[in-house]
């Protein structure tokens, strides 16, 4: 498997892409609004893409609730903000959590995914730009690890993988980074990297487009060998799958497979394309090397954790205590 996660065109696989993934399968897949329409036509694709991938390889979705949902009504809950379970009393919050993971990951291993990119755990900052906003349980850091580790042991108990994001921290950043490079200098690092220190065992992370100059002046944290190593690594101590954001984002620029080889010589485990535009995919997977041993060894373990912490679910059950909760 290419270290690579990519993302497809449409709702069902094009000859293209079927070629490309038999030539050069990634180590994943990840889905979007546009490969979604219904149940059985999401069965289908998912059932045809498990045909094609190798033993191991993901599918990953961004379903967060509230703003990011790729799985909706009617076909599927609606689910509310991570700052809407985060203004609640803390017992009642937590809970609520647990239950917005288990939930989010009942309907996605139903519709044959593995890998969910949630929780969030940076923080919402006053002034910052609102790209986070309320995708973020509170400013609070040691509520966000909290209710952070909370929805990740929910999305575990439905047999999912989850992915934190976004190291090391993208809530005081003023500028979106799907749009430009946000540049985070100054202040106490230390309230956005405590949430994930405080869930560094978890099995995926997520990288930050932004520059941190305190760090590295030159590269931002995706390509930096100084923020993964030294940062991700090692102060915030993370050592599961490392998968970076969107290298289609404008914050970086640069060929994505130019980009991807940086990232992934920079200590990054996965490189993620989202875009699904089959040529680019196409150079993107010919220059990524196969996955590294020590890649393959993380992810076998974010696989059998999953696997050992399922338990039986019954959704409409917590979706009520969860509507309980929340009223």
């Amino acid at each position: 498997m290419r270290s690579a996660i990519i993302g497809l065109a449409g709702p069902a696989l094009t000859p293209d892409e079927t070629a490309l993934l038999r030539a050069h399968p990634p180590a994943g897949v990840i889905l979007f609004a546009r490969n979604i329409e219904t149940p059985p036509q999401l069965a289908a694709l998912t059932a045809a893409l498990r045909a094609l991938l190798p033993e191991g390889a993901v599918l990953m979705l961004d379903q967060e609730g509230g703003r990011v949902a790729r799985l909706r009504p009617p076909h599927w809950r609606a689910h509310p903000s991570a700052g809407a379970i985060g203004a609640l009393p803390p017992e009642r919050a937590r809970r609520a959590a647990w239950l917005h993971g288990a939930l989010i990951g009942a309907e996605a291993a139903a519709c044959g995914f593995d890998v969910i990119t949630a929780p969030v755990l940076d923080r919402a900052v006053p002034g910052a730009s609102d790209v986070i906003g309320d995708r973020a349980f509170g400013a609070d850091p040691d509520l966000v690890a909290r209710l952070g580790r909370a929805m990740a042991d929910g999305l575990l108990a439905a047999g999912i993988q989850p992915v934190m994001k976004h190291l090391p921290g993208h809530g005081r950043a003023t500028r979106d980074s799907h749009l430009a490079l946000p540049v985070v200098a100054g202040g106490d690092p230390e309230p956005d990297l405590r949430p994930f220190a405080l869930n560094a065992d978890l099995p995926w992370a997520m990288t930050a487009h932004i520059l941190f100059p305190a760090w590295d002046a030159a590269l931002p944290a995706t390509l930096s060998p100084a923020v993964i190593g030294t940062v991700i690594r090692g102060r915030i101590g993370f050592q599961g799958v490392l998968v970076t954001d969107d290298l289609a984002m404008r914050a970086l620029s640069g060929p994505p497979e130019d980009l991807a080889r940086a990232a992934l010589a920079a200590g990054a485990d996965l490189a993620l394309f989202c875009p699904g535009e089959w040529a680019a995919n196409a150079r993107l997977l010919a220059a990524c090397p196969e996955i590294a041993p020590a890649t393959a060894a993380r992810l076998a373990r974010a696989r059998d954790r999953a696997a050992a912490a399922r338990i039986p679910l019954d959704p409409d059950a917590l979706a009520a205590e969860r509507d309980r909760l929340l009223a």
